[in-house]
């Protein structure tokens, strides 16, 4: 039971909250009538075959550029020296030892208890883990924090090469550990990365460090969580290796989800609209997961769906990352970056916020309308190459 006390001040603090937000929306309106043009021309956006591009301003541009300092203090002391990080060869039977081909057989034997929903799961986080070239790719598509040479000694030089040489330990380890239990078709498997490579993605962040920002600072915290859950699952399906495999790679992708959070907490302090209106942007467009152009030459044919939504749907099945996460996720970042509570925010930020701090119920109100209508199909499966055509239920 909940205190007279207690129910007073949960009531207090609920009218607290209903007032900052009328505040918040009265100002708003306000403050967009009253609003003046930008002092500072933008530098675009150029459109290119229907692309934005280079949509950020001078202005904000110059205030990324004095982000180097904060960088070295706050953002690199997350990377690990590599001579004490976890490598791929520390979960592996060793190959040069007497009994490898023992310890080969004692991995396929823990492995046989993996159902094929897990593994296609798996599989499909790999090959997202694969497509490493063309992450940093994307990161050096960003005004203003790209390496210019290659190998720039910048912050954001350092960080780009850094944080891809850590991650590409990801893919390397699952790769080999797949390899090595007999149960999925490699060759289908590498043939979807070397697709998903050529193809590349579009996060839609318009070569604009602000909304580029945004997107890793969500896309590696749903990467955490689908890592941490295939390492339960892991655990439940009694592999204990595995398990180990997912929870370390979910440990490095936390540490890197605090990395480019940390990023975003520097520019909203500086420049609190311009975050804010990124933000929605990023949302308003909605994140897209960094493997959604994955093809694996056989799928649509044989069933006449997308590979990439089917392995989502199977994702969602399992648990492993659902559209509730998809919902937590923004509410950790608005919670994060103090969306609700800011009082700094003018004109289209100001309704920017709103808007952000609305869509997480929102979201998870068409998750369960979704998921309600899922139920039509319930049982319905698809064959993945990446199993040998073995049938997967996605409902």
């Amino acid at each position: 039971m909940i205190s007279q006390k207690s129910a007073q001040a949960v009531a207090k603090q609920g009218v607290k909250a209903q007032v900052v937000s009328r505040q918040r929306v009265v100002r708003c309106h306000a403050v967009a009538a009253a609003e003046r043009p930008p002092t500072v021309k933008a530098q675009g956006p150029i459109v290119m075959n229907g692309q934005v591009l280079h949509s950020i301003s001078q202005e904000r541009l110059e205030l990324v550029q004095t982000l180097g300092p904060y960088m070295e203090s706050q953002v690199l002391p997350l990377l690990r020296d590599p001579t004490k990080s976890w490598q791929p060869s520390d979960f592996l039977p060793e190959s040069s030892d007497p009994d490898f081909l023992d310890k080969v057989r004692e991995l396929r034997t823990r492995t046989q208890q993996l159902p094929d929903d897990y593994l296609v799961v798996f599989v499909g986080d790999m090959i997202t883990e694969e497509a490493l070239p063309t992450y940093m790719a994307m990161l050096n598509t960003l005004d203003g924090v790209r390496d210019e040479t290659g190998a720039a000694p910048t912050p954001w030089g350092r960080w780009t090469r850094e944080w891809t040489a850590e991650e590409n330990r990801h893919g390397d380890l699952m790769n080999k550990y797949m390899y090595l239990t007999g149960r999925v078709n490699m060759h289908a498997i590498e043939v979807t990365i070397q697709n998903l490579i050529g193809s590349g993605m579009d996060p839609k962040t318009e070569n604009n460090p602000y909304l580029g920002f945004v997107y890793t600072s969500f896309q590696e915290r749903a990467t955490k969580i689908s890592h941490g859950n295939t390492a339960r699952h892991a655990l439940e399906h009694g592999d204990e290796v595995l398990a180990k495999i997912c929870g370390s790679i979910a440990s490095d992708e936390g540490r890197h989800e605090q990395a480019y959070q940390r990023i975003m907490d520097a520019v909203y302090e500086k420049d609190p609209n311009g975050a804010t209106l990124a933000f929605a942007d990023m949302m308003r467009k909605q994140i897209v997961m960094p493997a959604h152009l994955m093809d694996d030459g056989e799928h649509h044919g044989k069933t006449g769906r997308n590979l990439f939504a089917d392995f989502s749907s199977v994702a969602e099945k399992t648990g492993t990352y659902t559209a509730m996460d998809y919902a937590d996720i923004m509410e950790h970042l608005n919670k994060r970056w103090r969306v609700a509570e800011r009082s700094d925010l003018t004109g289209e930020a100001c309704e920017a916020a709103d808007y952000l701090v609305k869509m997480p119920d929102r979201i998870r109100k068409l998750a369960e309308r979704s998921n309600a209508r899922k139920q039509k199909n319930k049982g319905q499966t698809s064959p993945f190459a990446w199993v040998f055509d073995r049938p997967v239920e996605l409902v």
